[in-house]
């Protein structure tokens, strides 16, 4: 009589790096729920896939959950300032039409950045949430990444934040049909300023 013996699988050896496939979620603690699930909410149009009194999962495209909050108990208030830690998350827009779209849908609402900078990869504006987390939305300037990081090679050794810009202004270039390249392209920092100048932290 013959023994069935369990297979033994082995672990295929990479031919080279093993990255993670994607950025799944980030996880937020807070002290009050409700008003932060209605800022997410609003703010990335997301969807609720989950809630209790403790916990919320939101969503805004085919991933069961982008961002989870908790009310855990015994949390801190957030101190002011710049701490170590983590610094901003970033959502990124198909276009610039979405992300003009999306400053004009939020300012009605009452909400508004307090940092836009064209950081030459990227056109972005950046929000507080309700705890202070800092949100960035922005769109990529370049079609490729390659492109994106031969810009950083050559631009950020002189200026590595970018340059200030006033979203209604931008608003008003791209209605008044201005090339999007032109919309996108980063200026030269001014005369007499630094990169430390265009900071809003």
């Amino acid at each position: 009589m013959e023994i069935a013996t369990p297979s033994r699988r082995r672990i295929p050896a990479p031919a080279g790096a093993v990255s993670p496939a994607k950025l799944a979620h980030l996880v937020l603690a807070t002290r009050d729920l409700a008003r932060m699930r209605d800022w997410y909410l609003t703010v990335l149009e997301a969807k609720v896939v989950y809630e209790d009194p403790i916990l919320c999962f939101l969503t805004y495209d085919d991933e069961h959950h982008r961002i989870a909050i908790g009310a855990l108990p015994g949390v801190a208030e957030r101190e002011p300032g710049v701490r170590v830690g983590l610094h901003h998350t970033a959502f990124t827009y198909r276009d610039l039409g979405e992300l003009l779209y999306t400053y004009r849908r939020l300012k009605g609402l009452g909400i508004e950045p307090y940092w836009c900078v064209n950081h030459g990869p990227t056109t972005s504006m950046y929000y507080r949430d309700p705890d202070g987390n800092r949100v960035e939305l922005q769109i990529d300037n370049f079609a490729t990444a390659e492109e994106a990081t031969e810009f950083m090679r050559q631009n950020f050794a002189e200026n590595p934040i970018g340059i200030l810009f006033e979203p209604e202004e931008l608003v008003a270039r791209y209605e008044r049909g201005e090339p999007a390249e032109s919309l996108r392209r980063r200026p030269k920092l001014p005369p007499g300023k630094t990169p430390l100048d265009m900071m809003r932290d």
